[in-house]
């Protein structure tokens, strides 16, 4: 891998990296370098904030979403007219193999360690860096497995460091847990201003987030039950840490979480990105208002219980899918924060949804008429990491470890359904099998290669986080890809059932085998369908360039396997 090196300069808010100088010039002496800059706790500072963006993206800024809600998103929550594809080509160059971020990470840890500061700050920030660095290497890892580990800042004179083979992937991941056990021992518990600045707890949250990561695709990719339970119990502890402090609480409002035009104070929100009219907005507010939006599949609004707690395929509450309302009687009141409850169609709604099946999970209801409730102009704040998901770490964890217990349960997933505005009976464990009301159940739609157990807690977890972005990433990490196959898994590319004759109107919606009533098809051309055919996906390729580069310098870059 070859970097680009590169001298430090920093203008005001903002961390450039330029290219070498000619000795002959100098810099204007009543200016920052990298000599004069590492004096103070407010510089240090300044520095650090220029990671935030590039990790906490929110609900992004202008016209983009972040890594929130998205209409062309590659999993089996969302139904497309033009469904996302798998990678199909080797880059030539990009494609992500990039080390610029681990070595802005480096730099600050090494610069931190000069700067004449008390022990204790020296020590915060340079569990600051390491935990960018571990967040970095997980993005790495998680698209491309081995890369190659850097420790330290790379220069021009360290040759073989640049064009250094690619690590095992345990190797790497080894060294994120130590830069993420070094954070949550170092970290300040409290530092600036709660919610919009990195602490301990942030870092225990993350965390939990990227060993569960890692425990799973360990157990389930490569069957390492050694590693998997050393990342699993990794990710449990992290999380334990986070619920045992007590600052964190589940909060009574769950569509305020996503639509609150300030977070402040919010005591589920661990982090957040904060948004200000005129300053930083953005389009989440206004995609699920007023314009035409992907819509959820059939599969996604399947999943959610009846409101016995009860799978559907089992609860007599179940009222069906012929109409809207039999669809939304009786369920997950999650259901109904996150979706319309009323079906929208192209030629009767302009705000109309691909699958019937709309999102209003992230629109704030008072600015909706306003001019900031469209176009770019959302000011809306986005939860970056919440207390919810750190209680669905957990129990994951304990299931994957083999030893959850009702206890568990009592303080993660049944906190969730105590929630004020859900309410929805406890999940119990009886002889290791879910239950409701003491009633052992197992849902007849379960995927007979998923425990029952395990099945109910990713089914909570996909509940909980419907459209946050992470459901891509835990198929991948469950091996599970092939739930992304349209033709494989139907029900992800049909949407609500309707009669056509009872919308006057309709337009450009086709209803599975042409019939005048029926599911709506919303990818029915055969070109568009998305197929899983081959299990080298789960790695994204190296780029073509890269590869060249090292053969250039006598060295090897290896290929991801299935893309040489």
């Amino acid at each position: 891998m070859r970097i680009k090196i590169c001298s430090l300069l920093l203008a005001v808010f903002v961390v450039l990296v330029g290219c070498k100088k000619d000795f002959l010039e100098r810099l204007p002496q009543d200016q920052l370098t990298d000599d004069t800059y590492w004096n103070s706790e407010n510089n240090i500072r300044t520095f650090a904030w220029g990671f935030y963006p590039a990790y906490f993206t929110g609900y992004g800024s202008g016209f983009t979403w972040g890594k929130y809600f998205s209409g062309q998103s590659l999993n089996d929550d969302f139904a497309p007219s033009a469904p996302a594809q798998f990678t199909q080509n080797v880059p030539a160059s990009g494609g992500g193999w990039t080390f610029s971020w681990v070595r802005k990470a480096n730099i600050f840890i090494d610069r931190v360690q000069r700067a004449p500061i008390p022990e204790e700050a020296i020590r915060h920030w340079i569990g600051i860096g390491r935990f960018f660095r571990a967040l970095e290497y997980h993005d790495l890892v998680k698209r491309f497995g081995d890369v190659p580990w850097f420790g330290r800042e790379v220069t021009d004179a360290d040759e073989e460091l640049l064009y250094k083979p690619r690590d095992p992937r345990t190797l790497v991941m080894d060294s994120v847990l130590k830069d993420f056990q070094y954070a949550a021992e170092n970290v300040r518990a409290s530092d600036g201003t709660e919610g919009l600045t990195v602490n301990k707890y942030v870092v225990l949250a993350y965390m939990s987030r990227i060993m569960l990561f890692e425990g799973t695709w360990q157990k389930y990719h490569h069957n390492n039950t050694t590693k998997a339970n050393e990342y699993l119990e990794a990710a449990k502890w992290a999380a334990n840490e986070v619920i045992s402090s007590g600052k964190y609480i589940v909060a009574d409002d769950y569509r305020g979480l996503f639509s609150s035009l300030s977070l402040a104070g919010n005591k589920e929100v661990l982090l957040y990105r904060e948004y200000a009219t005129g300053l930083l907005t953005h389009s989440l507010n206004s995609y699920v208002n007023k314009e035409p939006q992907t819509g959820a599949s059939k599969n996604a609004i399947e999943s959610y219980l009846a409101a016995d707690g009860k799978p559907i395929g089992l609860s007599n509450l179940y009222q069906g899918d012929k109409t809207i309302a039999d669809v939304m009687t009786d369920r997950d009141p999650r259901l109904y924060e996150t979706f319309v409850q009323e079906l929208r169609l192209n030629g009767v709604a302009t705000n109309y949804s691909t699958s019937g099946y709309a999102v209003h999970k992230f629109l704030n209801e008072s600015i909706k008429e306003l001019p900031e409730g469209s176009s770019s102009l959302n000011p809306t704040d986005a939860p970056v990491i919440r207390y919810a998901e750190v209680l669905l770490n957990y129990a994951e964890a304990a299931a994957e470890l083999g030893n959850l217990t009702q206890a568990d349960l009592d303080k993660t997933i049944n906190k969730l359904r105590d929630r004020a505005d859900v309410q929805m009976p406890h999940l119990q464990v009886i002889g290791g099998q879910p239950a409701v009301n003491d009633e052992v159940y197992d849902d007849p739609a379960r995927d007979p290669s998923v425990p029952s157990m395990i099945w109910e807690i990713r089914r909570e977890r996909r509940v909980e986080l419907m459209m946050e972005g992470f459901r891509l990433d835990d198929l991948k990490r469950w091996k599970k890809l092939e739930y992304t196959d349209t033709q494989g898994n139907p029900d992800i590319n049909r949407g609500a059932w309707i009669v056509a004759a009872d919308y006057p109107g309709l337009k450009d919606v086709k209803i599975e085998n042409d019939e005048d009533e029926g599911y709506i098809i919303p990818a029915w051309k055969p070109e568009t369908q998305r197929l899983f055919t081959d299990p080298k996906v789960y790695l994204e390729p190296l780029p073509l360039d890269q590869i060249k580069l090292y053969k250039d310098k006598g060295k090897e870059l290896t290929q991801n396997p299935g893309w040489e």
